[in-house]
């Protein structure tokens, strides 16, 4: 009985994942990704028109009223307990609850602010006295002073200006993208980078508005710094798209969409591992910066960042190169590439079919184009494939580190001179004769 060895075992998800060996077909699903992300797209529109936003004092205008918490009663209660208390004693004194209560800052800088409408007077005057009564803060001085607590108003107009700020800064960061990404890469990249940047953003303030997420000035802050982020992911996957693409044109092994799909699997590990270096900051920031520190003005920057960062990587993947590769597939020449592509696969599993069944159509070459077809139609199979292996190589070659030469490649030893060899042309040194030479 012959022992046969066990076949080899299948590679894992997270060893082809590693690898990078081209066996998640991203790009061939585009249509599952673009049902996804327009629906995902369509409710964070709708939500935005018809629920709005959660805007913060900043943006609507107000009252803030702060008080430290230092030998007060409220230094040794819990953030929800004091959020009770205090808008209990609010809520008596002017006969409305607070829009926010909230323990900020830590240690002897700890003090308790409080968020309402905007009060008149009359209103803040007994709020304060109402605090003072309460809670007895302490001031500069060490005793119970009203002076303790303050109170300030702030204009929606603020808010407003801040806005029309943030704006004008994403339109100019856009309009630089698109110039940027059309000279270092090509329009159609260019096209794809901005799709997948105003997926990001419209998503991500759609988030916060169906989640109810207050929306303040470091809201805005936070948003504009995950644009950066997702356009660095976008550019390392073009940058590896466009290496394996470069003479796709005079190649018939890959079509335009295999050789992104290949790119995409080839970053994605690094894809994954940015992000999550990239999230693990953030998620200390909301642990220890709000849940220990007790830094609520923390939650708005942290929270858009989080949501901005996983966004981004999700469309840098599985939405910017499915619209690039739709966008050069309008090209002629790359369908007539993907048609040859086609027909020498049919043949190659036909077993060779007769060439009136399965006709190479003739390679468009452009005049001046680097990149075109070179092959020869009269060329077999194997001929053809052999060529453009040799090419793939000489591409390879060209982009990295020239090949060394091994032993077997050496030039051969040079043969000692004729004054060695006893005067005979030969390359064998000659016996000694013991005879002297004159």
């Amino acid at each position: 009985m012959v022992w046969t060895p066990p076949a080899p075992k299948p590679p894992g998800v997270l060893s082809r994942l590693y690898t990078g060996t081209g066996a998640f077909d991203i790009v061939g699903r585009r249509r599952l990704w673009y049902i996804a992300f327009g629906t995902l797209m369509l409710i964070c529109i709708g939500s935005m028109v018809f629920r709005g936003f959660n805007l913060g004092i900043d943006f609507e205008g107000g009252t803030r009223i702060q008080f430290p918490t230092a030998t007060s009663a409220v230094a040794t209660v819990s953030s929800e307990q004091v959020s009770t208390d205090v808008g209990r004693v609010v809520a008596d004194s002017i006969g409305q609850e607070p829009v926010s209560v909230q323990k900020v800052g830590t240690g002897a800088a700890e003090s308790v602010l409080i968020r309402t409408e905007t009060l008149t007077a009359v209103d803040s005057v007994k709020v304060k006295q109402a605090l003072f009564d309460a809670f007895k803060p302490v001031g500069a001085n060490g005793e119970p002073s009203l002076q303790a607590i303050s109170d300030s108003a702030v204009s929606a107009s603020w808010g407003g200006e801040i806005t029309t700020q943030a704006l004008i800064a994403l339109a100019v960061f856009l309009v630089l993208v698109t110039i940027f990404l059309a000279f270092y890469f090509e329009r159609s990249m260019a096209i794809a980078a901005l799709v997948a940047l105003i997926h990001d953003v419209v998503v991500t303030a759609g988030i916060y508005s169906i989640i109810g997420f207050e929306v303040t000035p470091s809201t805005v802050i936070g948003l504009l710094t995950i644009l950066g982020f997702s356009l660095y992911d976008t550019v390392v996957v073009f940058d590896k798209v466009r290496e394996n693409t470069r003479g796709l044109l005079g190649l018939t092994r890959r079509t335009y969409a295999e050789a992104a799909n290949l790119a995409l699997n080839q970053t994605l590990m690094r894809s994954i591992n940015t992000s999550l270096i990239a999230v693990l900051p953030v998620i200390g920031l909301l642990v220890i910066g709000v849940g220990l520190l007790g830094v609520g003005t923390l939650a708005d920057l942290a929270l858009v960042q989080m949501v901005g960062i996983l966004v981004g990587v999700a469309s840098s993947i599985f939405l910017a190169t499915p619209v690039l590769v739709d966008l050069k597939m309008r090209d002629p020449r790359f369908i007539q590439q993907a048609e040859r592509v086609r027909v020498r696969r049919a043949r190659a599993a036909a077993g060779k079919a007769e060439p009136e069944e399965l006709a190479v159509p003739e390679p468009v070459v452009e005049t001046g184009d680097p990149s075109g077809s070179g092959d020869d139609p009269d060329l077999s199979d194997d001929d053809m494939l052999a060529d453009e292996l040799r090419r793939e190589k000489a591409l390879a070659a060209a982009a990295g580190v020239p090949a060394r030469t091994g032993k077997a490649q050496q030039q051969p030893a040079r043969r000692p001179p004729a004054s060695r060899t006893g005067g005979r042309p030969s390359g064998k040194a000659s016996r000694p004769t013991g005879k002297k030479r004159r």
